[in-house]
């Protein structure tokens, strides 16, 4: 996957995050779940794009590592949105599928990256 492909697929991420936070319940559970994911949803995004304009390969591994960091929160807290019943499974499974793609992409680049002489 290039990396334009990649911030294209995480943008995307990102604006059905935005969704999925609109979408929530207008309650005190809804409320806190939604800044949560908003935050860490959103924040794979700026952090993979900002990877992207590293100034050394450490710069690089470090700034993704924090989007994966970013994208495995996002996770839990799609996966605790689903189990509390706050949105249906069925709407939740097809955002979790992908939360765990772009991890594994993430995880993929990361080794590649620490492997590769500078």
């Amino acid at each position: 996957m290039t990396r334009v492909e990649m911030e294209t697929r995480t943008k995307k991420f990102a604006l059905r995050i935005i969704k999925l936070a609109s979408a929530l319940p207008r309650n005190n559970q809804g409320s806190v779940l939604g800044r949560q994911i908003l935050k860490a949803g959103t924040s794979v995004e700026a952090n993979y794009r900002e990877a992207g304009r590293a100034s050394s390969k450490r710069h690089f591994v470090t700034t993704l590592e924090i989007a994966q960091r970013e994208a495995r929160e996002t996770q839990y807290w799609l996966e605790l949105i689903a189990e509390s019943g706050l949105m249906p499974t069925t709407r939740m499974k097809p955002l979790i599928t992908e939360c765990d793609e772009l991890n594994a992409i993430l995880t993929t680049t990361i080794k590649t990256a620490k492997q590769t002489k500078p």
